[in-house]
């Protein structure tokens, strides 16, 4: 899986260091590759993304609110108990 250097030369420092939110980088990490580099929406559960980054279900529904706070992902639900339709901006590739 290739992952542009933004991420880990930009986002990682931001998100871990300056934001501390070691949770939120690792779901953007997971949610790339989920979305093959931001290339493609990808519907997925709060109980998906725990399996897949090995975070409980709270941290990964804080994690993912704040990943829509910075902008970095967009989430779209038909229904407030709906698996989420998820994209991840990668606005640096412009």
């Amino acid at each position: 899986m290739a992952v542009d250097a933004y991420v880990f030369d930009s986002l990682m420092p931001d998100l871990v260091g300056h934001d501390r939110r070691g949770s939120a980088f690792l779901l953007y990490v997971h949610l790339w590759r989920q979305t093959r580099g931001g290339t493609r929406p990808r519907v997925v559960s709060y109980r998906m993304l725990a399996d897949g980054t090995g975070l409980s279900k709270r941290s990964v529904q804080t994690a993912l609110a704040w990943l829509v706070q910075r902008r970095l992902v967009r989430v779209k639900r038909k229904s407030p108990t709906d698996a989420s339709t998820v994209t991840v901006h990668h606005d640096w590739r412009s």
